[in-house]
């Protein structure tokens, strides 16, 4: 049955759906700034366009008309695929997603399906360490904070607790801080230096042990087990790969350019297969001041103040003082979440730029492939292929080993494109001569790193500086421009690599590149989803095909597009951001910036057989929250419920929301659990 939208009007919002508050603590109001990409490289909407004709016409005997003037959406005949495929989606539902749908809505709470339960496994505030104190908002010191669980979970990471049975450890990001919701009577324009000194403790990641309840699928927090930790802004790094030493990284602080204190606004990230976890280093920009070179420019840098002056505090901040210190953020970082006193590393062979994640798979021969996108509107997708094969065992030397991998190898960027003369492509929707409009795609070397020293494949550049300025590396080779690219995994079924791309609020605006025969929507507020397949699926292939896997946006709407899926059964989505996989293949999407009107959600997608593009809302998260971090186990799935109460105007003295904990008391990110109530599978 069609879930229908309710009519709902949103608070106040930014570009792509986000409230003001949001915009100005997490990505330093990056939508009201000039894209930083100001290259001539093709637009992927270009691309994506072609294809979702081509799929529209050759499956359902369907013209699509993509209108030649700027602004212009899709329209869509109906898609004869999915008319013959009605009769499928009256049954049970694909295996892993038969459960009854959440309706759009905008309750103050995270909504589940019937027949499921929660719990919130821990929130901001809780005390992980030893000597730690109980949480006070009232009585917050830097001190407490860098051993209670840290501000705004963002991505979760659930690894086994071998010898400790009904045990997990749990690594989440904690990605920034929303100082207004933090500290009472908060002056932005002078805070105090305990107040930045909490917020740099509440930055970084948590490494937490959990235990399984065994009446249900609960899980609650294991405070001052031995595992737990806390890496925070101020946290000792070791930089590795082809630019540690560089010329380019060193500060006074740290004349050999190897060592930096801490990891700033960790967004999404990813597991290793060798026990590790991965995390992207994201909107870096914001907390740094004072720049004004052409480099720090195209990283979004500004030249003024920063917005919670930290440069008033310590130097390293204002770039004015220290111009290396910026270059020593927008890494992938890794963390050994079994050894407390290990130094998280930060690989530079996997280039500096606005990682939203970092997701690994294996080539055939046990080398990593690292997937990552950099979430700006107009920038690239990128691949790291390593060198070296993963070692199998627990002993020091093997573990060493295996954290070394992401510091030799190939760093790749991905550039699209159709199949078809340009001159064939009128805008009309016309099909061209060959009767296709499938994409190809090629992933070009930017820079090879070896024990030996590293090699650039970019003219005009140094492997340093492709390494430190891997944007600037991307424009120079071409790379096809994306719609904000987040999340990127691949499919451990099938192989196949999903792209989210949240949207582009500036496609076809002014001067931006427009809609046309190539763009399938004007000022993308919807976003969608890629779906590439590597050549002879395997993960080191230097080509790729891709497909239209999902256009998010009101069923209804004739330009939204679910695999062929009957629109009239699916959920809407919109701004799909975080992405997972549960056990039976289905792709689980987590929204940030819902234009839909309601709150943002977690959905899941069947991506193989006769209910391919079958999507559900399985959850929806409290007002001004965004949904990260989804886990989906066989029989539990667990989120991230990032910034609650995240509403324009919204302080600790008037909340938006009174999640978790009700009424008066102050609102907390935290980590939820559910499951069913039944003991059962997820969806089965």
């Amino acid at each position: 049955m069609r879930i229908q939208l309710p009519l709902i009007t949103k608070s106040e919002s930014h570009p792509g759906g986000r409230s003001a508050l949001t915009c100005r603590f997490r990505c330093g109001d990056a939508c009201f700034h000039p894209a930083p990409n100001t290259s001539s490289n093709p637009y992927v909407g270009d691309v994506i366009a072609t294809a979702l004709s081509r799929r529209s016409m050759m499956r359902a005997a369907a013209v699509v008309t993509v209108a030649a003037a700027a602004g212009t959406v899709v329209t869509a005949a109906p898609d004869a695929e999915a008319a013959s495929r009605k009769g499928a989606s009256k049954g049970k539902g694909a295996r892993g997603l038969r459960f009854t749908p959440v309706a759009p809505n905008t309750a103050d709470t995270v909504t589940i399906p019937a027949g499921y339960s929660q719990n919130v496994v821990v929130r901001w505030g809780e005390p992980i360490l030893r000597g730690a104190p109980a949480f006070d908002p009232e009585k917050q010191t830097a001190a407490a904070q860098a051993g209670q669980f840290g501000y705004n979970n963002d991505f979760l990471s659930l690894l086994p607790l071998p010898g400790e049975h009904g045990r997990q450890v749990l690594v989440a990001n904690h990605e920034y801080t929303d100082e207004v919701l933090m500290f009472r009577g908060y002056d932005a324009a002078n805070p105090t230096r305990e107040q930045v000194e909490i917020a740099w403790a509440a930055h970084g990641l948590g490494v937490v042990v959990v235990e399984e309840s065994k009446k249900n699928g609960a899980l609650t927090l294991v405070p001052r087990h031995h595992l737990n930790r806390r890496v925070t802004a101020t946290t000792e790094f070791r930089v590795t790969g082809p630019a540690a030493g560089s010329e380019l990284l060193k500060t006074s602080a740290d004349p050999t350019g190897r060592k930096v204190l801490g990891t700033l606004n960790n967004c999404s990230g990813g597991t290793t297969p060798w026990g590790t976890t991965l995390h992207g280093e994201e909107n870096f920009n914001q907390y740094f001041a004072n720049a004004g070179r052409e480099t720090d420019k195209r990283y979004g840098i500004g030249t003024g103040a920063s917005e919670r002056k930290w440069e008033r505090f310590d130097k390293r901040f204002d770039v004015a003082q220290e111009p290396n210190e910026v270059h020593r953020f927008g890494y992938v970082v890794e963390l050994d979440p079994y050894d407390p006193s290990s130094a998280p590393r930060k690989h530079t062979a996997l280039g500096r730029f606005k990682h939203e994640g970092a997701t690994v798979r294996l080539t055939h021969d046990g080398r990593p492939v690292v997937y990552s996108g950099d979430d700006e509107r107009f920038d690239y997708f990128y691949k790291f292929v390593g060198s070296k094969r993963m070692k199998h065992g627990s002993s020091r030397s093997v573990r060493e080993h295996n954290l070394s991998l992401l510091d030799e190898g190939t760093l790749y960027v991905a550039r699209l494109t159709g199949d078809s003369p340009a001159i064939e492509i009128d805008g009309t929707g016309k099909l061209p001569a060959d009767g296709e409009f499938d994409g190809s795609g090629e992933w070009i070397p930017l820079a090879t790193a070896t024990a030996k020293g590293a090699v650039s494949h970019v003219e005009g550049m140094s492997a340093d500086e492709v390494f430190v300025f891997t944007r600037l590396a991307g424009d120079k080779v071409g790379a096809t421009k994306m719609d904000r690219p987040e999340d990127i995994e691949p499919n451990p079924h099938s192989g196949k690599v999903y792209v989210a791309l949240t949207n582009n609020t500036n496609r076809g605006v002014g001067a931006n590149a427009p809609a046309d025969e190539a763009n399938p929507r004007g000022a993308n507020k919807h976003g969608h989803i890629l779906e590439l397949t590597e050549r002879w699926n395997r993960a080191d292939s230097t080509r790729f095909a891709w497909t239209l896997f999902l256009v998010a946006g009101d069923p209804e709407d004739p330009a939204t597009y679910f695999a062929g899926f009957p629109k009239d059964e699916v959920s809407p989505i919109s701004c799909p951001d975080n992405v997972a996989f549960d056990p039976h293949g289905n792709l689980w999407i987590s929204t940030d910036g819902n234009q839909l009107g309601s709150h943002d959600g977690l959905f899941g997608v069947a991506t193989k057989g006769e209910r391919r593009g079958e999507l559900k809302q399985f959850l929806t998260v409290p007002t001004g929250a965004e949904t990260c971090g989804p886990l989906v186990q066989d029989r539990r799935v667990l989120v991230a419920v990032q910034h609650p109460g995240e509403i324009t105007g919204a302080t600790v003295e008037k909340p938006a929301s009174t999640w978790p904990d009700g009424a008066g008391k102050i609102v907390r990110p935290a980590v939820v659990a559910v499951w069913r109530r039944d003991g059962g599978d997820i969806g089965s």
